[in-house]
């Protein structure tokens, strides 16, 4: 039994904008602007947010990669991915501002011709040498673009706040403790940390970022955000793709970096931290690392016994069947990568003391599905005998993040009829229901956020580094020498069994 949510109040213009402000002219340079990432999400982002008013008047959009190709061939790669335009005019009127230049990521000669180009098309657009560098590239060449910015004097900052250069950093930022503490370090010789932007697409997700609204601007549920009322929370991204085109990369970092690091402990750092006395980036984001500074650190042999690394192994989905991750096209055919992790996280703070948080993630997973699921616990006695307290069903508060973006509470109610009958309903908020329109793809929302020189959805130095402290002895234990054989599930299941056991021991099951 389902209750849709309706929108009962509609807020003004300027209610709902309160921190509307408009970017300042800029020049947008996407190095990797031939790649994956570059055509499906970053260029159809900004078109997204050209079509909407929401990009300066002034701008322009230069790519730089080391692929060879004509402005022609460039823009039409752009136009078989960008989203279907209000009209033929604008979509020519946007890749009118969108260039290309080819050139080595370790060559001083590429940063004269870019710093040449951009001149130029300030003059063309009139804008301001306010700059906004997107390093959509392998993390291997993080460091040589980073150096010939501040060699070249590309990455100058004279100003501050939105008067710098600013540079967006894709993950993984480092592939550990020590490589991540070292990668600061570098940046800081050449930017000032407000120029920086490490970039998490889950954050900018709608879904998440109402997280805050729900909790700070509602006094319903926060009396009860404790450990009190709650028994555990869930925490899931369940993937049916496999590793598609990123093959090479992800058979080196592995389901633990690519995905528990960032997005999973970001997700788990909304749901658990303490109210920001604002909305100011420094202020959440302080909150945000406190949450990483009181999860407890393991020990090997509590890595053995509270994690779980697992590989997906030849299965169906949809009927249909599906090799195994050794058996993918660029993937070692003797790899020891995990595709899919599962762990217990607990926190040492008095709001969540003794309440666990339960985190997986995997790919080629049967269902596809984003998730964050708060269990409350039992009632403390039943007056509905003979049924007991433990045999009434708790409430449950999830967030759809993928797919269907949303928010359900679930709660017990009588069932019609003369009977005493209880049976659990579920009031069910979605986006696109009670909006009219569809979420707006993440990535345009931070494109905007770096123009208006906003941080709050980006990691900071010391969050990366104090996730990375927690991940460590995760990865130390499952690729050292001593590491037990790793388990697998087929492709198109719910994971593995010992994921079930992680959970189990605690008299759980997954949702």
């Amino acid at each position: 039994m389902s209750s849709p949510l309706v929108v009962s109040k509609v807020y003004t213009k300027e209610e709902l904008c309160l921190f509307e402000r408009i970017p300042r002219p800029c020049a947008i340079v996407v190095f990797g602007a031939s790649g994956d990432l570059a055509h499906r999400k970053l260029f159809p982002a900004l078109f997204y947010l050209y079509e909407q008013n929401l990009l300066p008047k002034a701008f322009y959009i230069l790519g730089a990669a080391r692929t060879a190709m004509t402005m022609e061939a460039f823009r039409e790669g752009l136009r078989k991915n960008l989203p279907k335009a209000a009209s033929s005019e604008s979509l020519e009127k946007f890749l009118h501002r969108c260039h290309y230049l080819a050139g080595s990521y370790s060559a001083p000669g590429t940063y004269a011709s870019i710093q040449k180009t951009l001149l130029k098309f300030d003059k063309e657009f009139n804008v301001s040498p306010r700059r906004l560098y997107y390093l959509s590239t392998p993390p291997e060449v993080f460091e040589d673009i980073l150096e010939n910015l501040g060699t070249s004097g590309l990455a100058a900052c004279k100003e501050t706040g939105t008067g710098c250069a600013a540079v967006v950093v894709e993950k993984p930022f480092g592939h550990s403790l020590a490589s991540a503490r070292d990668l600061n370090e570098k940046m800081k010789k050449v930017l000032r940390e407000e120029q920086i932007y490490r970039i998490d697409h889950y954050l900018a997700k709608e879904t998440v970022q109402n997280i805050l609204m729900f909790r700070f601007a509602n006094i319903l549920f926060e009396p009860v955000w404790n450990r009190n009322y709650i028994d555990h929370v869930q925490i899931s991204a369940l993937e049916r793709l496999g590793v598609e085109h990123r093959a090479g990369y992800y058979d080196r970092a592995g389901v633990v970096r690519d995905m528990l690091q960032n997005h999973m402990l970001q997700l788990m750092a909304l749901i658990a931290m303490e109210p920001p006395t604002s909305l100011e980036a420094d202020a959440v984001r302080d909150k945000r690392i406190d949450v990483f500074r009181s999860l407890k650190t393991f020990s090997p042999k509590e890595v053995a016994s509270q994690t779980v690394c697992s590989q997906y192994a030849a299965g169906s989905i949809d009927g249909k069947p599906v090799a195994g991750y050794r058996e993918e096209a660029g993937i070692d055919p003797r790899s020891h990568t995990p595709t899919y992790v599962a762990v217990k996280l607990e926190l040492d703070d008095w709001r969540w003391k003794g309440v666990p948080f339960y985190i997986r993630t995997g790919k080629r997973m049967g269902p596809h599905r984003v998730e964050i699921a708060v269990h409350f616990k039992h009632v403390p006695t039943s007056i509905f005998k003979p049924l007991l307290a433990e045999q009434l069903t708790p409430n449950v508060l999830k967030f759809r993040i993928q797919p269907d973006e949303g928010i359900t509470m679930g709660f017990e109610a009588k069932h019609p009829g003369p009977k005493l009958c209880m049976s659990t309903v579920t009031m069910d908020f979605g986006y696109e229901k009670s909006f009219g329109l569809p979420p707006p793809e993440a990535y345009a929302r931070l494109f905007l956020d770096v123009m208006l020189g906003d941080q709050t959805l980006f990691a900071r130095s010391d969050g990366v580094e104090e996730a990375w402290r927690l991940v460590d002895p995760i990865i130390n234990y499952w690729e050292g020498e001593k590491a037990p054989p790793l388990p697998v599930y087929p492709a198109g299941s719910l994971g593995p069994t010992e994921a079930d056991a992680l959970i189990a021991r605690d008299g759980r099951t997954w949702d």
